[in-house]
């Protein structure tokens, strides 16, 4: 342990030494970047010789800084300027090189205080897919270097730096040094630099370029117990070693004082898995006489490593071990031969260890396509490095498939500001299944190519300026069912093949009609909806809930001042609520209540913002956005009218003073949450540009006299200043509680910010507790649910005013979508879309307990049915599909709706019945069906011979395990999926990556037949594992799992795990 201090001291001495250096020419191969550098400058570092460039070549993001004038003098001149990177989340470098070539890529850190801040940061560093380092420093003064020795399998690399929310990063130089690629060999994995130590220094000064001709960076170490020897010649470190150790360093070495004594260092390290490869360079510096001998031998902790060993004078000999070594403990001992009059001597060493650098990045080709198609556009975002990987830095709008080499799957560019025509480079996008172009301003005719794309299966093109005809094969496979196309809102785009007769339709809607069954029951469907409005009618009952906004679309106007003064009864009336803006009064506009927020003069609000502003509100409409009646603005006179909400803010009903006598039912809530929820999509989807709300909160969400819910302050959060719990407040940056905790370091919000804040008022919504709580520990709500769940009692989270009246499972989903939204990492939070479709399953399960219906105001309906694991009889068949009609039913009509199907059973039961038997001939449609037969070799497929199901083999969907076909007789008594199996002898965790369509609700089954299929008889036990979650433990032979999911990404991962009770293996996995 004496000597590991030894060493590092030595470190952290020789890295604060000037560097002994002079010039030479020869630097072919180098790349050279000072950070921060002015674009277009460079310069040749005055000690080194060595040619630096700008790095703004390089990079598209960070600004450059300087270091303090105090700090400058002590480094070279690569370290006065950095680049700093105060926004996003992961920044990158990308840098040209050659493929194949083996380079030492060092980053280096200076912090010299160059944000004034004189408080150290910590970082992440990432090269390419894979985490290389964290960054932290000891003081502003020191640097901090990390270097590795890599082999690139690309043209280029990525270095990255990853703000992990304690300090901004920064970086001041990077340099890549082309070695020979017979160094520093490993078997597998790449070398990260633990010590390189000139042993023996006599100057007590570190060297680099051009002392070392492939610029390593050589620290002066001495020790106690050892003297020095040197030499004035020149030592050949070049002619026979590929290592070409500095003769500088070569010509010192160490040697025990005590000339019968071994020559001994040692190491610890923390974690015993790491690997270490040591390089040892030795060169004799005596010329020996002819009764002298130096030789011994090199041990390792007590054991032979190598020797005898005799060093070769003025020649360099480099002793390295070709494997890695572990365990833990390092104790080296150079030990004198027998025979040796002399002891042994070390000149230099080098000490790596391994690091794993093996994740592959992005497929070549999806990385220049998309890259072309970031350019082609414009498109900002925060697109940096490798578009796929690491996953959890993935590219805003991308879903991977890891696979072998990560390929792009999903773009979603919606809502993007595209302009121009669909660009052709996404048609490079070969792995493509899902693509997103809507709410842009796109041009010209949808191309050929999309319909070439062999894989894609979801395409959105709605909402653009689009013209002419769709591609006849893009038709047919919509018709088929094979893809999923959306091209509505585009007014001079014509969805038939002759476009001719169809050029009147704006909106496009391409027909699928799959079976006879479908189709009869969407027509009893549509009689009874027609009958049961058709006397909903004539007992008085509206068609549509009364909406105060619709009277108010023809009238959004601008008011005088005098009008205000009238409306507000010289603001006598009301006061709703007070803000940094001014305050809300209420009144009247032609016998109809609204409130009215005057906008005071102190609010920093301009004449050309606050127009701007009112013509945006008066654009967007929606019914769970509160509406806007109209406008003042003579003067310093500003104002903002809008409809009157009656019942107040949510908050109000929540937590406030009636609460308490008033509880809010579990309907109603969560039919408030998927109220907001759609008005907050509607913003980020629906509107152009997209809005970020930025101040998501219980009092921003107002209740209609029905108790419809709207959200409010959505256009004027970006401009007022707030200062909380007001009737329609606003913010600049969102509501302490409410913000998401990456503006902390980003100092931006977007729409996965609205998406945290939604995601704390719906816990709030859940649990009737403050998203802060008022105790003295400000535990946060987010907080407290977690410490909940981890007790597995839903009963607790739960407001416990509702006495358990809810049905259990919709509450569990929404808490877990409330978990999922205030995710730390914004790219693991759903989009709002998804957010909408998971509180739509939640009070459909709720309504189906309660057997509520209403008029719902969504124009969505929503099948929401309990799928069970036993088959079911014909007849019972036949019961479950009326079931289904009947909600599908109750959610778009209402009770007339069920009341009418009742009176129509005579005829619809046998209709119903008909189409069971229709059904059950033809057999189901598979569309989306994927039947994994596991161990099924390679590119081999089948249809199964009872069910007709076609499965495919699982080769392409793991990477691990051993293919077994059972021994079974009678192998035709059973199903051809269990014929064969894969079973995992190596490893403790196994897993399937299965792409899915995100959002979507799967039944997932995995079968396990046993069939004694290694000749133990003995089966074995495992655990099952969805994801990061236990899903089960496999304990008997022939065992069938199922399980609902909706997943959250484009993929899901089903693992085996190893308990030690026996071999895991599967037979099949279906969705």
């Amino acid at each position: 342990m004496e000597m590991f201090k030894h060493l590092l001291s030595a470190l952290l001495c020789g890295f604060a030494l000037i560097l002994l250096v002079h010039a030479q020419d020869d630097q072919s191969g180098f790349i050279s970047l000072d950070c921060g550098l002015p674009t277009n400058s460079s310069y040749s570092e005055p000690t080194t010789g060595l040619d630096y460039i700008s790095d703004a070549a390089f990079i598209s993001t960070g600004v450059s800084k300087s270091i303090a004038p105090q700090y400058k003098a002590t480094h070279q001149q690569q370290a006065a300027y950095v680049r700093s990177f105060p926004q996003g989340v992961k920044n990158c470098y990308r840098v040209n090189i050659t493929q194949g070539t083996k380079y030492l890529i060092r980053a280096s850190f200076v912090y010299g205080n160059y944000d004034g801040l004189n408080k150290l940061p910590k970082f992440d560093l990432l090269f390419g897919a894979n985490s290389w380092d964290s960054v932290a420093f000891v003081d502003a003064s020191s640097s901090t270097i990390k270097e590795l020795v890599h082999v690139p399998t690309l043209d280029y690399i990525h270095v990255c730096l990853v703000n992990k929310g304690t300090g901004t990063p920064f970086i001041s130089a990077l340099e890549l040094r082309p070695l020979k690629n017979t160094t520093y060999v490993t078997p597998t994995g790449s070398l990260e630099l633990f010590l390189r130590l000139d042993v023996g220094s006599t100057s007590n000064q570190s060297y680099r370029y051009d002392y070392d001709a492939l610029d390593r960076i050589w620290v002066p170490y001495t020790f106690n117990k050892w003297t020095q020897l040197t030499t004035l010649l020149t030592v050949d470190a070049q002619s026979h070693n590929d290592y070409q150790a500095p003769s500088i360093a070569m010509r010192t070495a160490s040697t025990p004082i005590d000339a019968s004594a071994s020559m001994d260092f040692s190491w610890e390290s923390p974690d015993t898995s790491t690997e270490y490869y040591v390089y040892l360079h030795f060169a004799e510096l005596q010329q020996l006489k002819a009764n002298q001998s130096r030789a011994f031998n090199i041990t390792l902790n007590g054991d032979y490593w190598f020797g005898p060993f005799v060093p070769k004078y003025l020649s360099t000999i480099t002793v390295f071990s070709p494997s890695s070594l572990t365990g833990g403990n390092y104790s080296f001992s150079l030990v004198q031969t027998e025979n040796s009059t002399l002891p042994p001597i070390l000149n230099a060493m080098e000490v790596y260890t391994l690091i794993d650098l093996s994740q592959p990045e992005t497929d070549g080709d999806d990385v220049a396509a998309i890259i072309n198609v970031k350019s082609t556009y414009g498109v900002d975002k925060d697109w940096q490095g490798d578009p796929c990987t690491p996953q959890g830095y993935m590219w805003e709008g991308l879903n991977c498939s890891y696979s072998g080499s990560p390929r792009i799957i999903s773009l979603d560019l919606s809502s993007s500001g595209l302009t121009g025509e669909i660009t052709s480079y996404i048609s490079n996008l070969a792995m493509l299944q899902s693509l997103d172009l809507s709410n842009n301003s796109l041009t010209g005719s949808v191309p050929e190519f999309l319909s070439k794309l062999p894989n894609l299966k979801v395409l959105n093109l709605e909402r653009n300026k689009l013209n002419g005809s769709i591609p006849a094969d893009l038709i047919q496979r919509s018709t088929s069912g094979s893809l999923s196309l959306s091209v509505g809102e585009n007014a001079d785009l014509c969805a038939s093949i002759s476009c001719k007769k169809e050029k009147k339709k704006k909106n496009i809607v391409i027909p699928i009609i799959a079976s006879i069954g479908g189709f009869s029951i969407l027509v009893v469907a549509a009689v009874a909806i027609f009958m049961g409005l058709k006397r909903g009618r004539k007992q008085g009952v509206p068609q549509q809930p009364n909406n105060q906004a619709d009277s108010f679309e023809s009238k959004k106007r601008q008011f005088t001042y005098s009008d205000v003064l009238r409306i507000t009864n010289n603001f006598q009336t009301k006061v709703l609520g007070r803000g940094g803006f001014g305050k809300v009064y209420h009144g009247y506009v032609d016998d109809t209540q609204v409130a009215v927020k005057m906008l005071s003069p102190t609010s920093g609000q301009g004449y050309q913002q606050f127009q701007a502003e009112v013509k945006l509100l008066i654009r967007v409409h929606h019914r769970n956005l509160t509406s806007l009646v109209g406008y003042c603005n003579e003067g310093t006179n500003m104002a903002l009218i809008y409809e009157f909400m009656a019942h107040g803010d949510l908050e109000s009903h929540l937590l406030g003073e009636d609460s308490n006598a008033n509880v809010l039912t579990w309907e109603g809530r969560l039919q408030i949450a998927t109220d907001a929820a759609q008005g907050l999509e509607y913003l980020h989807n629906g509107c152009k540009p997209p809005i970020v709300h930025r101040d998501v909160k219980a009092t921003n969400i107002l209740l209609a006299e029905n108790f419809q819910a709207k959200l409010a302050d959505f256009g004027l959060s970006r401009i007022f200043p707030t200062d909380g719990g007001t009737h329609m407040s606003t913010a600049v940056a969102g509501t302490p509680g409410y913000l998401d905790p990456e503006y902390h370091t980003t100092g931006w919000l977007n729409e996965k910010s609205d998406v945290y804040s939604f995601g704390v008022v719906l816990l709030e919504i859940i649990t009737s507790r403050h998203a802060i709580s008022r105790t003295q520990e400000k535990v946060h709500v987010s907080q407290w649910v977690s410490s909940m769940l981890a007790k597995g009692d839903i009963k607790t989270i739960v407001d416990p005013r509702l006495r358990g009246d809810y049905e259990i499972n919709s509450a569990w989903k929404a808490v877990e979508l409330a978990m999922e939204c205030v995710s730390e990492t914004s790219t693991r939070r759903p989009n709002m879309s998804a957010v909408v479709t998971g509180l739509k399953e939640c009070l459909a399960a709720e309504l189906a307990r309660t057997n509520v219906s209403r008029v719902t105001e969504s124009t969505d309906s929503v099948v929401y049915s309990m799928n069970v694991t036993t088959e079911l009889s014909p007849l019972a068949s036949i019961h479950k599909m009326i079931f289904l009609v009947n909600i599908h039913l109750v959610f778009f009509a209402g009770q007339e709706v069920v009341i009418m199907l009742g009176k129509l059973s005579h005829f619809l039961y046998p209709l119903l019945g008909l189409i069971a038997v229709i059904l059950v001939v033809h057999g189901q449609d598979q569309t989306g069906f994927i039947n994994i037969d596991c161990g099924l070799p390679p590119n081999s497929s089948y249809n199964e011979q009872r069910t007709g199901l076609f499965y495919i083999s699982d080769a392409t969907v793991v990477d691990t395990g051993e293919s077994k076909l059972l021994l079974v007789q009678d192998r035709g008594l059973y199903p051809q999926y269990v014929w064969y199996l894969r079973y995992f002898p190596e490893g403790i965790r196994n897993c399937y990556t299965i792409n899915v369509t995100s959002g979507t609700k799967y039944l997932i089954r995995a079968t396990f037949f046993y069939g004694d299929y290694d000749g133990q008889n003995k089966a074995s036990e495992f655990d099952l594992h969805l994801g990061s979650n236990l899903w089960d433990t496999v304990y008997s032979n022939n065992t069938i799992k199922e399980i609902i999911h909706v997943p959250l990404q484009s993929y899901i991962q089903v693992c085996l795990v190893n308990t030690g009770s026996g071999t895991p293996f599967i037979s099949a996995i279906e969705l």
